[in-house]
């Protein structure tokens, strides 16, 4: 998949309304132009940077659900999305995917719910959704729910926009999900992640961008998760030594 190809080459920022909540996020304040270079793409940084903020704004702006979901679902249990789609433009290829899907962890509840009502009568009939996702979602631990849809829903030449997925997998699950992402992005899927986990963003030849005063690309290695999490692991004794002490 080349530059061009991407469904989704670039984001701008157009305007930002100052009574905005989000016209107080510097990164999002700072931005004006965004490029997706390569099939993945994660967004990392602290809770608050605005991560979750643009992420939202781009799958909406792209006609995803705000509450999760592909571009069919169209259930709404309360309008919490902020406007920032209204002000940003999306630089889109000529190309449109074969699929898409808004997957976040905080609202796959409803999502869960929605998929359930869609298949209300084969359920009823016995069937059991395991092809499609794995098995019917509310039968099933949250966790199995999460992986079974990104392992049976996720396909090639897909534009799959994801939202702090390790909150619902565990390292295991995580490695394994790595290994699905890798395959569908050789396959022409895109991908744009916001994560705070080491393991999820550990791809090589994927683009990282760090939110912090602006969005700034970086290195892997320069990741605070991956840096706190090395410290952890090589001197956990002197790291909680220096986090529990009392001066």
């Amino acid at each position: 998949m080349g530059f061009d190809e991407k469904f989704i080459q670039e984001v701008e920022l157009e305007y930002i309304p100052k009574d905005e909540y989000y016209a107080n996020i510097p990164a999002i304040k700072n931005l004006k132009r965004l490029k997706f270079k390569t099939p993945i793409t994660y967004f990392v940084g602290e809770n608050g940077s605005g991560k979750s903020t643009l992420l939202e704004a781009i799958a909406v702006a792209y006609g995803l659900n705000p509450e999760g979901g592909s571009r069919y679902a169209r259930f709404k249990t309360k309008n919490t999305h902020s406007s920032l789609k209204d002000h940003i433009k999306l630089i889109k290829s000529y190309k449109m995917p074969k699929d898409s899907f808004f997957l976040r962890a905080e609202t796959y509840y409803n999502v869960a719910s929605y998929i359930e009502e869609s298949y209300a009568s084969e359920i009823n009939s016995g069937y059991n959704l395991e092809r499609e996702y794995g098995g019917i979602p509310h039968q099933i631990s949250h966790g199995q729910a999460f992986m079974g849809l990104i392992m049976n829903r996720f396909d090639e030449s897909g534009l799959y926009i994801l939202d702090e997925p390790e909150a619902a997998l565990s390292p295991q699950n995580q490695m394994l999900f790595i290994i699905k992402l890798h395959e569908l992005a050789k396959n022409g899927s895109q991908f744009i992640i916001a994560t705070h986990s080491p393991i999820i963003a550990s791809l090589p030849g994927s683009t990282i961008y760090k939110f912090d005063e602006t969005i700034k690309e970086i290195n892997y290695e320069d990741m605070d998760s991956f840096k706190i999490m090395e410290l952890m692991i090589n001197d956990r004794k002197r790291m909680l030594f220096n986090l529990l002490r009392k001066d």
